[in-house]
């Protein structure tokens, strides 16, 4: 399978972002904990540069717990800022703010030398389409200040939030780059949800992902759907329709709605604590 998705406005997004790059102090990337390398947009580091950085490893509640800790310190040894997070839970903002001050203090005390006094520091907060920006953003703010959806592309242009005195953040368009060379990222960014679903094959998603998962987590779609699992990946698709008894009118077995529940299962973690690469492997 190929992937690639980039509508027009991500064009503009990223052009209105060279230019708002200007006015901030701080980048903070929102990636996918469960495939930090695939979610991360290469161009970010080039709009990054000279910039404080920090990275979130959003729906770390989906991921396995280990290999995340791993992700978290092959960060840090890159020079980044970084804290593992469930943006939806607003205990983790804690530690998101611990980190700011952290962050920020460098610039409170550059600021203070050069006379400037109670300047706050604008942070732009980028990643790539249903990461979790905006659910992050709302998070941190307490309140709904920005919109959020179960899909890619629903934030379509920027906007200035103020969190209090100190901290105001710029939201942005949730921007994918023109190409994926390598297939493996673009299969990744499917499983996720980051591309739109309606480009995507679901039967040839879902034997893909059933692939993965028999060679990286093996027994766990035999727990959770009882079927053998040592089966190819499209029968697998029968035999979850069979065990979970998606009949179509007429007696036909529902190939579409077997192979939508696997890949909603694994997005939302009913299936288990899953990730998709490692650091080692992607590094």
């Amino acid at each position: 399978m190929e992937f690639q998705w980039y509508p027009g406005h991500m064009t503009k997004a990223k052009r209105q972002m060279q230019e708002d790059i200007k006015l901030i102090d701080l980048v903070i990337e929102v990636i996918d904990a469960r495939c930090p390398l695939s979610s991360r947009n290469p161009d970010i580091n080039t709009l990054g540069q000279g910039k404080l950085r920090l990275v979130l490893l959003n729906k770390a509640d989906l991921a396995d717990k280990r290999v995340t800790e791993t992700w978290s310190s092959y960060f840090k040894e890159q020079g980044f800022y970084c804290v593992e997070l469930d943006s939806r839970n607003r205990k983790n903002m804690k530690n998101v703010q611990a980190t700011l001050d952290l962050v920020c203090a460098a610039k409170f005390e550059k600021d203070r030398k050069r006379g400037i006094k109670n300047r706050p520091v604008r942070a732009m907060v980028v990643g790539i389409p249903n990461v979790g920006k905006s659910t992050f953003i709302n998070s941190f703010a307490g309140k709904a200040v920005a919109k959020t959806g179960n899909k890619p592309g629903v934030t379509k242009g920027k906007q200035w939030i103020k969190l209090n005195k100190s901290v105001e953040l710029l939201d942005t368009p949730g921007i994918l780059w023109p190409k994926f060379e390598d297939k493996t990222v673009g299969l990744h960014l499917a499983f996720i949800g980051a591309i739109n679903d309606a480009i995507i094959e679901t039967r040839e998603l879902a034997y893909e992902l059933s692939m993965f998962l028999k060679e990286n987590y093996p027994g766990l779609m035999a727990n959770r759907y009882n079927i053998d699992e040592s089966i190819d990946g499209y029968e697998i698709i029968t035999a979850i329709a069979q065990s979970r008894n998606f009949i179509k009118k007429g007696g036909e077995l529902d190939y579409d709605k077997s192979a939508l529940t696997l890949i909603d299962e694994f997005r939302n973690g009913s299936l288990g604590l899953i990730s998709l690469e490692r650091p080692n492997i992607g590094a």
